[in-house]
Order: structure tokens, then sequence, then C-alpha cells
């Protein structure tokens, strides 16, 4: 009871008197979403494998599958051979199973087991005990004949010791672990040494006697960049956005450098920050601290009365930021709630610094309507952050929306950013470039019908949407704020939007309306960034023709990908750990009611975002009714075939909490009684 009734196209045929399947060969990338589930990425498109067609390939390989295409069918692969294999390493948890030792992957994506043999002394000499979680290299990978066998090269803890479920999701997403000594070696003998670097360079600007301000996130540790502004006699604003000179630290070819290169970008997990750059750069040299001199590399734009740039200086600097201020206090400044004492301490320094902040205010009001008026997109998205106590267990939920503090902040990084891509790309220099295509008329179409159902779509903006037209989209999410269609209606326009990438030449950022528009602004946790600031120094210095940029520019296509590839990595065990928290927090809360709306529709239930956390779960189709539902794709909805009830996005409900999921971060619901249709009740 309580399922949709499946199509008819959806049932198997027999094999007798269908065609014979035929086969051809490509090689691509084998992707497991969860154990039993995987696709492969080819050059001619993704095609999922045919049950248990995965064979002993794992996560990540590089393989050789035979396409099946059957009339009726989307064809599908199975792995003839692994050609590369990705995994070297993994972390998992040891057992005994007689004379052998096993370790079992935390990343279940692996789908195998993991032998140690009985002459291995690696066990009794790490001292490893049953339930150990280790590190292991992998010497002999699976075949069809045998089983895989590691070495361990590393005790981890005991689990009691260890949040298994985040150490699982480090696991999973490949990221990386402890630096090498060698790049802890080299971090320990750097110092920041700006007097030096100020006399031994007649083109470093000293800017210490310039106020500028970090703002930053309550909890935030590495602070890489700064903001000063001041308005400009006659109308017009100068801004100024200084950024921690990373490269003059980082040598290219260096054992930082190529630890960064290989990690690419730190990962902000929910308990922890998995660091790009070691922490005496990313904490201490580099980062931006009160009161300290720090080298920096500045953008100092010019900006019209209108919020339009009308030129921009750059150039490498020494400054001493005057204070580290917050969100949350910048906010309650600006909204009259807070005085600047409170945010400085300094009664000197509280006149000026509000008045630096106020201006900025002003250079983000102005900024936000020019980019409106060219056609970029704002998705009115809130960030949900568990908030976790000294242990590591949940204690609450932290939603962080755009605030005028925020977005002060995001509007200079936004106007540096475009100014340098715009110096670069005008001589074509080799930089990774942040590269934004507009979405396929097939992923906005899949939108038109639930917008419709929205309520959020007329004739009027169905050609501009469909056609990709930037500000019939925007023109859609402002009709949906402030209602309960506003999340779903921005889910959904995000999701048909491709992901921004990294790409070698500028294509330009569609839903930013720039023409031109890469990273520069977090060079300390972001690799593309450090590319970025290289071609910047190099053309201010005359060199971009010379042989450090030809070499980056060689390694550019490739460099770019592994960059696209592990942010994408870094942003999913980002979300992962914060399900699992979010699970574990409502594992607490087993049978409270919470309000909500309808966020998402499938055949076997309905998902509910709730208001106050942004916590998602799921409505089974059991909790809706005791009837059959019909599942329209196209409209996003289940539809009660007795009762007619229609269960759409945006719908507001109330529901109580059932069940959890901590491992897979997932959280179960059922319709509270005032929310239940009769025929769910009986």
């Amino acid at each position: 009871m309580g399922r949709g009734r499946p199509h008819h196209g959806s049932r198997r045929r027999g094999r007798a008197g269908g065609p014979r399947p035929r086969a051809r060969t490509l090689v691509g990338t084998l992707v497991v979403s969860r154990p039993g589930s995987a696709h492969v990425e080819t050059p001619e498109g993704e095609f999922e494998l045919v049950r248990h067609g995965q064979r002993e390939a794992m996560n990540g390989d590089e393989v050789e599958v035979a396409i099946v295409e059957q009339r009726g069918r989307a064809p599908r692969a199975v792995v003839r051979s692994v050609l590369v294999r990705a995994v070297t390493t993994l972390l998992g948890t040891f057992s005994i199973a007689g004379p052998l030792g096993v370790v079992t992957p935390l990343d279940v994506r692996l789908g195998h087991d993991f032998f140690v043999v009985p002459e291995d002394p690696c066990v009794e000499r790490l001292g490893i005990r049953e339930g150990d979680v280790v590190f292991a290299r992998i010497t002999e990978y699976p075949t069809r004949r045998s089983s895989a066998v590691v070495t361990v090269e590393r005790r981890v803890g005991a689990p009691d010791d260890l949040d298994l479920n985040i150490e699982s999701v480090i696991a999973s997403f490949g990221l990386a672990g402890d630096f090498p000594p060698r790049v802890l070696e080299q971090a320990s003998s750097i110092d920041a040494n700006v007097a030096s670097a100020l006399s031994g360079d007649e083109h470093r600007r000293d800017l210490r006697g310039t106020l500028c301000v970090t703002v930053d996130p309550v909890d935030a540790r590495d602070f890489d960049d700064a903001v000063s502004a001041r308005r400009l006699e006659g109308g017009g604003y100068e801004l100024g956005v200084h950024i921690a000179d990373v490269t003059h630290y980082v040598a290219p070819g260096s054992p930082i450098d190529n630890e960064a290169r290989r990690r690419t970008c730190s990962a902000y997990l929910v308990d922890r920050v998995i660091p790009m750059l070691p922490e005496r750069l990313s904490n201490d040299v580099c980062s931006l601290r009160p009161g300290e001199d720090r080298l920096t590399m500045s953008v100092v734009a010019r900006l019209d009365a209108t919020g339009r740039v009308t030129g921009a200086r750059m150039f490498c600097s020494a400054i001493r930021s005057a204070a580290r201020l917050d969100y949350g206090s910048v906010d309650g400044l600006l909204e009259g709630r807070a005085k600047g004492e409170d945010l400085v301490g300094d009664a000197a320094l509280a006149a000026p610094v509000r008045e630096l902040l106020e201006t900025l205010d002003e250079i983000r009001a102005l900024r936000e309507r020019v980019r409106r008026e060219r056609g970029a997109i704002d998705f009115q998205t809130a960030e949900a952050k568990v908030e976790l106590d000294e242990a590591g267990n949940p204690v609450g939920v932290n939603v962080r929306a755009r605030t005028r503090a925020t977005g002060l902040i995001e509007e200079a990084m936004l106007v540096a950013n475009e100014c340098v891509a715009r110096r670069l790309a005008d001589v074509e220099a080799p930089a990774a470039y942040r590269v934004h295509e507009p979405p396929s008329p097939d992923d906005l179409g899949a939108c038109l019908q639930p917008l419709r159902e929205l309520g959020l779509l007329d004739a009027t903006l169905e050609p501009g949407l469909l056609a990709g037209d930037s500000r019939a989209i925007a023109s859609v999410l402002g009709r949906a704020q402030g209602t309960p269609a506003e999340y779903p209606a921005s889910a959904l326009l995000l999701r048909a939007q491709r992901r921004a990438v990294y790409l070698p030449v500028n294509e330009g950022h569609y839903a930013l309306g720039a023409a031109a528009y890469c990273h520069f602004t977090s060079p300390i946790r972001r690799y593309p960034d450090v590319l970025v600031h290289r071609a910047l120094k190099a053309l201010l210095q005359g060199r971009i023709d010379g042989r450090e940029m030809r070499e980056q520019a060689s390694e550019l296509p490739q460099l770019c990908r592994t960059c696209s590839e592990l942010e994408r990595a870094a942003d999913g065990a980002s979300r992962a750990s914060q399900r699992i928290k979010m699970a574990e927090l409502f594992s607490r809360r087993l049978g409270e009611r919470f309000s909500g709306v309808v966020s998402g529709c499938e055949r076997y239930g309905v998902f509910v975002t709730l208001d106050e956390t942004c916590a998602e779960g799921l409505v089974p189709t059991r909790s809706l009714g005791d009837e059959w539902f019909a599942y329209d794709e196209a409209r996003m909805t289940l539809t009660g075939e007795e009762s007619g009830e229609v269960w759409r996005l945006g719908r507001r409900v109330v529901v109580e909490v059932t069940g959890t999921d901590v491992a897979r971060g997932r959280i179960d619901f059922r319709l509270a009684d005032e929310d239940r249709p009769r025929s769910a009740a009986r």
C-alpha cells in the first residue's frame, strides 16, 4: 500500500524473441554512487552499468566497457577490463579472519574487502588491534580469480576515538590526509619578512597606513582577503581588495606547491578543515591577522556614482589590517543594533571603521543593481551549518543567508575577480579562468511544468526561460521570493544550471553576467587562485612570455580539469558531512513536529525541507494515504488515484520525525495528524 503503480513501460521483457544485444567498446571512468549503482563516463556520454557489470573495477578506475544496446531500452555498459587503477591507498576497519587480517574500506563504494596475508608483519609491528581504523596501501588488486591484498602503513586510531561516519566521508571522497614531513619542514622555515620584501622590491607598495579590515564568518581561522574603501570628491568610490600574497612564499615546484597542486583546494567539513596549505601558512604567515604586517596582492578599483567600474590598478603590496570583523557584528552595526566600539574595541578606530563599512555597503547596493541590469542571476539559497560541541556532538543549526555584511564582501570580491580576469584575458595570459556556460534548453525545459505548478510562469516568461535568458530566470526567482515556492523554485533552476569549471581560456560567466571571470581572492584555499596570482605578477613584471608562464600554459589544461574535479569532491564531502551531523541531531528529536515545505517529489514519496533548520527528509508514500499514487515526472507531483489529492512542490506541511540513518545522512518523516489525509489516518 502507498506505493505508486508501476508504469507498464518499466516492466522487463523476457529474453525470448527479443533482439540480440549488440556490443561496442568504449574507454571511460567508472563512477560508483553507492554499492550496486554505478555508471561509466565516456566521451560519448554516461552509461549505467548492467547488474553485476562492475566486476573487479573500483570507483574512479579508467575502464574499457562494452556498450550493450537493446531495442526499447537505453544503452548500458559492462566492464571488460581495468586500464588504470585510481585508488592506491584506503582507510578501513581492521578485523581478524583466521590467519588473515581483513581491512573493510570506510569508502563503501570500493565494494571489496582487502586482506593482509599472514607473512606480512605490519599488524604486529604497528600494534594493530581488532576494530582499529588503519591506513593501508593496495599491493594486489581484486581479479576474477583472486582477492585484493593490502599492507597496513599506519594505525589511525581506535573506533571510540574517531567519528567513523566523518572518516568514511573523507575516505569516500578521496580527501587528503596529513601533510608529508618535507612539506611541514619547508613551511616551518617560512617567516612573513614583510620589511625585507618591501625593501627588496621597489614596485611593492606600502599600504600599511591605509585603513582596511577583514570580514569573515565568526568561526573563520584563515583570513585571505581584506577590504578598504573611500568616497571620492565629486562622486564615485575607490574600492581596495587586498589578497594574501601566497605566491611570494610558495614557489612553483617546491614541496608546498606540489602538495597544494595535489590537493587543489581546502575542504570544509562539518567538524574540521582539510587545508590546501600547511597551517603555518594558512593560519599564520599568509593570514591577514589584525595588527600584523602582511604581504598582499591588491586591486584598487575606481567606481562611478552608479557603481560601474571605470578603472583598476593592480600591484604587490603590504598591509596591516586594523580589525578582524565577523558578519554578524557588521550586520548589527549597519542595522543600528551595535556601535563601532562594539566591533573594534578602540574608540579612536570606531568612527573610521564605521564609515568604511557604510561606504562598502553603499558600493554593495550599487553593484547589486549593476549586476541585475546586466542579467546576473542571484540564487537566494540558505546554507545550513550544524553546530557542534567540543566533543563533536551536534547541538544546533546555524542557517546562513545572504545579508548586507556578506553581500558587501561578496560584491567587493566579484569586482576584484572581474578586474583581474579582464586584465589577463586581454593579453590571453595563461591562467585558470572560471567559466560558467548557459544551461541547456532540455534542462530548462524540464523546469517548465513544475514552475507552472508553483504558479510562477506565464506566457510572457516561458519563451525567455526556455531560451536561457538570465533575466527571465531572475524574474521567476523574484516572483517566488518570500513565498513557499521560493526554495523549490530556486533549487529547480539551480539544478538546471551547468556547473562552473576552470578552463585555460576565458569563456565568460553566465550566472554572473560577466564577460571575463576568474578566482583571485582565495589563494590560501584554492589552487586556481595561485595560478592567477602567478600570471598577474608575470604580466605586471613583464614576464608574461617567460619560461615560467610557458610551463604554466603547458600544464593548464590538466590542472584545470583536476581543480574542477577535486572542487566537486570537496563540495560533496562538505554536504555529506553536514547531512550526517544533521541526521545525528534529529536522531534525538524522534516524535517531534516541525513545519516545512515540499521541496521534491519522487515515486516513493515527497521530500520536505524544514523551515528553521533547512534539514531535508523523506515522507514515504505510505504516509500520504492508503491508496495508489500516480507520479507525474514532468509536473513533479504525486496524485492519489482515489482522493485526487495532489502533492506538489511548495506545499506547506507539518511533519513528525520517525527515524534517521546517521551513516547515510538520512532523516525520515511522516505527516503530522493535522496534515494527514483521512485515508492515511485509518
